[in-house]
C-alpha cells in the first residue's frame, strides 16, 4: 500500500492528526507536521522516528498563505514529492448563535476552511505535475447534521465536504483522489464536551486505519464521505424525496401547500450521485 511516501498533515501535534501521523508511519510513511503547537509537534515528530520513519516539525500558522507556501517548499526540498495531505487543523470557538461574536465566527473559517484552502493550492500543483495525490479532508457530524452551540464550526466543517466534493473532480484526472472524513475520537476538541469515560474510549488512533487506507495507493475511491470512529465505518450519502413535480402553470403556494407531504415523503428516496444527476430531475420538467 505505502512505499516510502511522504504525507503533510496539519494539526499534527495531538489527538487525531497525531493517531494519522503515527497510524501513517507505521506503514512506512514519512511524515511532514505542521501545527502552531511547537512543542507537541516535536513530540509527535520523535514518536513518528521511533517507528524508524523520517518526520518533519514545522511550526505553522495554516491560515496564512505565506507560512503555509513556506513549509510545503521546505518539506519538497527536504522530500522531493508530496503524496499524501491530510487537511485536520481545526479549533472551536463554541457558542449560541445570538451571543456569538463576529470574531469566533472568523477564526474558525480562518483555521478550518481557509487552512485546508492553503494547504491543498499549495500541495496542487506538486501532486499534478507527479501524476499522484491523495487528500483527506476533517470534516465532522456537527457539519453534516449541525449542533447546537456551534454554528460556525458547524458551517465551516459542511464548507470542507464541498471542498472536498469538487476537488476529487478536479482530480481524478490527475490521480489525484480527495476524500473526507467525519471523525468521532477525541481531542482537544472534545475535551470540553465529552465525559471522560467516553473519551478514553474514542481513541484517535481508531480512525487512522480508514484514512490509511483512502490514502494507499490501492485505494479508487474519491469523493466520499464517511463518518468513522470508535471501531465503526460508514459511508454517507445525500438522498433526495422521490418529491412532486408540477407543470409551470400550476406552481403556486397553495399547490405545494396541497403537496407538501408528498414532497418531504422520503419513502422511495434516491441517492443523488452529481450534480447532473440532480438538475437532470428539474431538466425533464422544461
Amino acid at each position: 500500500m505505502f512505499n516510502g511516501q511522504i504525507a503533510v498533515i496539519s494539526g499534527s501535534a495531538a489527538g487525531i492528526g497525531e493517531g494519522i501521523a503515527l497510524g501513517l508511519a507505521q506503514r512506512g510513511v514519512d511524515i511532514v507536521g505542521l501545527d502552531i503547537d511547537t512543542a507537541g509537534n516535536r513530540a509527535t515528530a520523535e514518536a513518528v522516528r521511533k517507528l524508524g520513519r523520517k518526520a518533519l516539525a514545522i511550526e505553522c500558522d495554516v491560515g496564512d498563505a505565506a507560512q503555509v507556501k513556506a513549509a510545503f517548499g521546505h518539506a519538497l526540498k527536504t522530500f522531493g514529492r508530496i503524496d499524501i495531505l491530510i487537511n485536520n487543523a481545526g479549533i472551536l470557538r463554541d457558542v449560541s448563535f445570538l451571543k456569538m461574536p463576529e470574531e469566533s465566527w472568523d477564526i474558525i473559517f480562518a483555521v478550518h476552511v481557509k487552512g485546508a484552502f492553503c494547504c491543498t493550492k499549495a500541495a496542487w500543483p506538486i501532486m499534478r505535475e507527479q501524476q499522484y495525490g491523495r487528500i483527506i479532508m476533517t470534516s465532522s457530524a456537527a457539519g453534516i447534521y449541525g449542533n447546537f452551540g456551534q454554528t460556525n464550526y458547524s458551517a465551516a466543517k459542511m464548507a470542507l465536504i464541498g471542498l472536498g466534493q469538487t476537488l476529487a473532480l478536479e482530480g481524478k484526472k490527475y490521480n489525484i483522489l480527495a476524500n473526507t472524513i467525519a471523525p468521532v475520537a477525541d481531542s482537544r476538541l472534545t475535551a470540553t464536551v465529552l465525559p471522560d469515560d467516553i473519551r478514553k474510549k474514542l481513541r484517535p488512533e481508531y480512525v487512522s486505519p480508514l484514512v490509511a487506507y483512502l490514502c494507499s495507493d490501492s485505494c479508487e475511491e474519491t469523493g466520499g464521505l464517511f463518518e468513522v470512529g470508535a471501531g465503526s465505518f460508514f459511508r454517507v450519502k445525500w438522498y433526495r424525496s422521490e418529491g412532486c413535480t408540477m407543470k409551470l402553470q400550476d406552481v403556486t403556494i397553495e399547490r405545494v401547500a396541497e403537496n407538501f407531504r408528498k414532497i418531504v415523503d422520503m419513502t422511495n428516496a434516491k441517492a443523488m450521485g452529481s450534480i447532473q444527476e440532480s438538475t437532470m430531475s428539474f431538466m425533464a420538467n422544461l
